[in-house]
């Protein structure tokens, strides 16, 4: 069995970390606000060299998302952003404009196509290939035959979406937010109306009111393949994607981690529903909507929408400090704590640059003074490194 390469989300060095710590095979990333994600602008060029340094070392590859649609007094703009990703040595561009396309082909940079392009057949994936691109990023409204087919017809390499949020609209190709607040979905600034609660008003009696299936008629829930990767695998797929660039490095590392066991143990023959479960009851306890197949057995009926806005995550993180010193030889962490406190057995997240992110369960605390707490750790930690108490949300 083939088994896909691992494609992890990245916001910043502290969620790459967490990507190289717990398994993935590439990641992506932006850089600059057309990336689909203006909130998380993503790394600066020089952050972006480091990441592909230490990717290298690894045997990482990196991608960096350009693929919003882009206008005429941007193409500066593009070029600049191409320039410095062709500086880096990034393994490839993913985009959809094809303004973008053609300067990708002019700077010789390898380029793959964005699922905002919506490739749904063989045809348009024919036409990608003839215009150079290196990998295409199917539609996500595709079930697990179409993917199987299209890749059968393409020597092209095939990425499909295995798990995270899920958009109401084709493809992410949405409008609902840029008629309603002026902030483009399609430039990376959609303001998510989907994910609010709506009535339906009588006009004629204002007093009264519905609350619409319980309140989210637009908002699908996450969509979540570990059960289902061996059939996924079978599709001869090259890349998984794990969505959420926007998302904490818990969520990055406990996501990349749960994919890495699931996508091993299909390797070494012990892939088990048992295993699947447990892996899914790790992935509840960070940012989530709760879970559903998508559309990979075909279209999906009401069990496929949320009944909440937020996030159903099991846990939560609250801040109590930062790592100050950590001595080497006896394996201890320095903690100045900002608020709260810690005991043995408690849980938290260490976050840093370099570390990452790492769950640790508290052992051997002492207090100092001068809100000083030393505790046993089994990973070597940083200073500045932050540090935050995991709690049941």
């Amino acid at each position: 069995m083939k088994i896909p390469a691992l494609l992890a989300p990245v916001r910043n060095e502290v969620s790459f970390a967490a990507a190289l710590r717990n398994g993935a095979d590439a990641v992506y990333l932006g850089m600059g606000d057309l990336n689909m994600r203006a909130s998380s602008a993503g790394v600066d060029p020089a952050g972006l060299k480091r990441i592909t340094r230490m990717a290298r070392l690894q045997g990482m590859k990196v991608f960096v998302t350009l693929n919003v649609i882009v206008y005429d007094n941007e193409q500066d703009k593009v070029s600049g952003l191409l320039d410095s990703c062709r500086e880096a040595d990034v393994d490839a561009v993913i985009c959809q404009d094809i303004a973008v396309i053609q300067l990708c082909r002019e700077k010789g940079i390898p380029f793959h196509i964005s699922t905002q392009a919506n490739i749904s057949n063989s045809a348009t994936a024919r036409f990608y290939q003839e215009m150079g691109a290196q990998c295409i990023v199917l539609a996500r409204e595709l079930n697990l035959e179409q993917i199987a087919e299209i890749k059968r017809n393409t020597t092209l390499e095939v990425e499909v979406f295995g798990h995270g949020a899920m958009c109401v609209s084709v493809s992410g190709r949405c409008y609902l937010s840029q008629f309603l607040s002026c902030r483009s979905a399609n430039r990376g600034e959609c303001d998510q109306p989907c994910r609010r609660t709506y009535r339906i008003m009588d006009i004629e009696e204002n007093d009264k009111d519905i609350l619409v299936e319980e309140g989210h008629l637009l908002s699908p829930k996450d969509l979540c393949t570990i059960h289902m990767l061996d059939r996924i695998a079978d599709t001869g797929v090259d890349y998984l994607k794990i969505e959420g660039r926007s998302r904490s490095p818990e969520y990055v590392a406990a996501v990349t981690k749960a994919y890495r066991t699931a996508l091993d143990s299909l390797r070494d023959g012990s892939y088990t529903p048992e295993l699947c479960d447990n892996l899914v009851e790790e992935l509840s306890k960070v940012y989530n909507r709760k879970f559903s197949n998508g559309f990979l057995f075909g279209r999906p009926g009401s069990e496929g929408w949320t009944r909440s806005g937020d996030s159903q995550a099991a846990e939560r993180k609250v801040t109590l400090g930062i790592i100050t010193n950590y001595y080497r030889k006896n394996s201890v962490a320095e903690l100045t704590l900002y608020s709260g406190e810690v005991c043995n057995g408690d849980e938290i997240y260490v976050q840093g640059r370099t570390t990452g992110s790492v769950r640790i369960t508290m052992d051997g605390v002492q207090y100092h003074e001068g809100n000083i707490a030393t505790f046993l750790s089994p990973v070597k930690l940083r200073r500045r490194d932050r540090v935050y108490k995991i709690v049941p949300s």
